[in-house]
């Protein structure tokens, strides 16, 4: 395995908004400025309008901003509350400027743009009517392209708006020429509308449609843009959305209703039916069911009980529930939740990396096209009308904003869906590394299992009832702590009602415990308890005991009176949809693992039950990662799914690493992706959407990549009427963010979610 090189961590990390961006180039040279500071890592997303600077302390926000704006961009840090870039539905509408901007330039260019395609409807001296239709549209309607190409200029740079404000420049420019000098203003002129130029054979002309077109086109491109991003964050919105608002606490035994923000931890605050749980925390009073869907993507409510945890966002869809506070703020879990989302979708992934790179390179090599057009054209002997306008075709044309929202919109409408879905992407990277896993290494405790043991069997000796056997050996394991004794008290209250009072109860750690139960001494442990005491077992019984070890089940022996009376079955129980997951993993080519540090009986008897060939037992932590380590050396991509602090090494090992939310933070920092759902389906829809994702990138570069090969050779062959480029420009970013905007589609495949 290559060894990997790590850079010195960073001390701090910040998300700045950034304002002005209007392009993947302006993108590009935020990030480029922000990282030429020392100290400074910096990642600027387009889609989103943020940047996350890691930097040194050395470094402060302000000198941050003040690099932003020197580039001629603003940026400001986002208010807690709320993530960077995602307004909240309250807030201003984040499109109503642009649709203003748009309804009036539409209305103004439509007249115009009839005017130049239909000879018929040119009455007399209807030139001078298109330049006061089109005048404002090219001078305030594109005012946004104008103003932001000057500013990047003052600082020395080029990109996107460069181009359109040249293009739709030269075009109305070329216009005002035309009319006032060149003829075109003839109240006898009339005009052809013509798909593909010749510049050869086009006669001196006006081309205030194209300057009108061209401009309301790019608006209605970034309207419908600005819109799909909006849209595209819903998801993370709703989320954000879900905390309630107020909360009413019990202090000096008196209800208050107060604002979630100022609950302390220990606090108690009561939740009625309907009511949304204000934030984590223990149930201390009162049963219900809580409907945490959009936390988990768990149609199904869950039933709680005192001592049972539950999250803030949650609805308490039954009775009155008493809640203890154990969580705040940022530290609840759907703060973590929106904060893992907004990390991934920030960070890039390799594939997008690239993408920028072309982008910066894009405008400049543009730039240098057209004006090599030009030359051409006027030396091929063409008007200058001719030369000029298919020049200012190849301007418009060019769309690095379809390559800079390519990989972003995929990541946001992901990111979000899969939030939703309780399924959280840590990164990019994990995408680009999910369509190459070939094989699933599980862990058993918590990930196949449920990690809680439970009694399966019951055999009693000849004379022996069962009832009797559960009432007294769960009388005894009542008052221990430990999990298989908790399975059996609980199975005992269950089956045999009430149990019988307890006295002089002892715990032999490791072998089980006594104590006397009806004036009886009952022993419960392993078969070795009763054999310190001089107990043995009748040949049924030992029979029971060897079926059981070899099933994978723990045997507990229960022994009264000097006598072996019955032996216990108990086992880690099995999550009833883990098989499924397992049918499921396979039916995506992945090569199903169990690994465990359980003993290699109970590993083969969990491994049968749910469908899985291949087991690895009895292994320790450093174990579990060197079996992960030896199957990348064999040339799989191994994605590992655990729970637990002992599975941390091997995710973090694994190509791609997957923890169940009910594991531990150990667990889920080492992860790539986060299953919040206690459920193996869970991490199937994770592979699938990690799939679909990426799939989805790559469909949208290979379209803005082929739309640029095939449209900037046509614009310069002058075979593109510079309206027509705008419109195929505008439309290029439209259906990347209308690709991305599919993933919200995105549904389990689980039939219940």
């Amino acid at each position: 395995m290559s060894e990997t090189v790590r850079e010195p961590a960073l001390s701090q990390r910040i998300e700045l908004t950034i304002g002005g961006m209007t392009c993947a180039s302006c993108a590009a040279r935020v990030e480029r400025k922000l990282n030429k500071l020392p100290g400074v890592r910096a990642t600027v997303n387009y889609a989103t309008r943020k940047a996350l600077v890691e930097h040194q302390t050395a470094v402060s926000v302000a000198d941050l901003v003040a690099t932003v704006e020197a580039a001629g961009y603003t940026a400001e840090v986002p208010r807690s509350a709320e993530p960077a870039g995602l307004a909240s539905p309250s807030e201003t509408d984040p499109v109503a400027e642009l649709r203003q901007r748009l309804a009036v330039c539409l209305a103004l260019t439509l007249p115009v743009v009839a005017l130049a395609m239909v000879p018929p409807l040119q009455f007399l001296q209807w030139q001078w009517a298109c330049l006061t239709l089109a005048a404002p549209v090219a001078v305030w309607g594109a005012w946004p392209f104008h103003r932001a190409a000057w500013t990047n200029l003052r600082h020395g740079t080029v990109t996107m708006d460069t181009l359109v404000s040249l293009g739709v420049s030269v075009a109305f420019l070329w216009s005002l020429y035309a009319l006032f000098v060149g003829g075109a203003g003839m109240p006898w002129r009339h005009h052809t509308f013509e798909l593909i130029l010749r510049p050869s054979a086009l006669l001196p002309d006006s081309y205030l449609e194209v300057a009108a077109g061209v401009t309301t086109f790019l608006l209605a491109g970034r309207y419908v843009e600005a819109r799909s991003r909006h849209r595209a964050g819903a998801a993370l919105r709703a989320l954000l959305e879900l905390g309630a608002k107020d909360v009413a606490v019990l202090r000096d035994g008196r209800e208050q209703r107060v604002a979630v923000e100022h609950l302390a931890v220990g606090e108690v605050f009561v939740v009625r039916p309907g009511e949304k749980i204000a934030t984590d925390g223990v149930v201390q009073e009162g049963r219900s069911a809580v409907d945490a869907s959009m936390l988990t993507g768990e149609s199904v409510p869950v039933e709680v009980a005192p001592g049972d945890t539950v999250v803030g966002g949650s609805v308490n869809s039954g009775g009155r529930l008493v809640v203890r506070v154990t969580r705040v703020g940022s530290d609840t879990h759907l703060a973590r939740i929106a904060a893992l989302v907004e990390r991934a979708q920030t960070r890039k992934a390799a594939v997008q990396r690239l993408a920028d790179r072309i982008s910066a390179v894009f405008v400049p090599g543009v730039l240098g096209l057209s004006v090599l057009t030009l030359v051409f054209w006027l030396g091929a002997g063409a008007p200058v009308e001719g030369a000029v306008t298919t020049a200012a075709a190849v301007l418009i044309i060019a769309c690095p904003c379809a390559l800079g929202l390519a990989t972003p919109t995929a990541l946001l409408v992901g990111c979000g869906r899969g939030a939703q879905l309780g399924i959280l992407v840590n990164g990019p990277e994990a995408l680009e590394r999910s369509h190459r896993v070939d094989t699933v290494v599980l862990d058993k405790t918590g990930t196949v299992t449920t990690a809680t043991m439970s009694l399966l069997a019951v055999h009693p000796a000849g004379g022996v009832s069962e009832a009797e056997v559960l009432r007294l050996a769960g009388a005894v394991e009542h008052a221990s702590e430990h999990p298989i004794g908790r399975a059996i008290a609980t199975a005992a209250a269950e089956r045999a009602g009430a149990l019988a009072p307890l006295a002089d109860f002892r715990a032999h750690p490791g072998l089980g415990a006594e104590g006397t139960v009806d004036g009886r001494m009952v022993l419960v442990g392993r078969p070795a308890l009763l054999e310190q005491r001089d107990i043995s077992c009748p040949e049924e019984l030992r029979r029971a005991v060897a079926a059981a070890e070899q099933a994978g089940r723990t045997a507990v022996a229960v022994a009264w009176d000097g006598q072996a009376r019955a032996v216990l079955a108990v086992a880690d129980t099995v999550r009833p949809t883990s098989a499924q997951a397992v049918r499921e993993l396979r039916a995506l080519g992945l090569r199903p693992v169990l690994l465990t540090g359980d003993s290699p009986a109970v590993a083969r008897a969990v491994a049968a039950e749910v469908g899985i060939d291949e087991v690895i037992a009895g292994v320790l932590p450093e174990d579990k990662v060197r079996a992960v380590e030896d199957l990348r050396a064999e040339g799989h991509v191994v994605a590992m799914v655990g729970d637990g602090v002992n599975d941390a090494a091997a995710l973090a090992a694994a190509d791609l690493g997957l923890a169940m939310g009910s594991g531990t933070d150990a667990a889920i920092h080492a992860s790539d992706l986060t299953l919040v759902r206690a459920d193996l389906r869970a991490a199937v829809d994770a592979i699938r959407l990690a799939r679909r994702t990426f799939a989805t990138i790559r469909t949208n570069l290979f379209w803005a990549f082929a739309y640029n090969l095939a449209a900037l050779p046509l614009a310069a062959a002058g075979l593109l009427n510079p309206m027509i480029a705008g419109a195929a420009m505008a439309c290029s970013s439209c259906l990347v963010v209308s690709n991305s905007l599919r993933l919200r589609r995105f549904r389990s495949a689980d039939p219940v979610t």
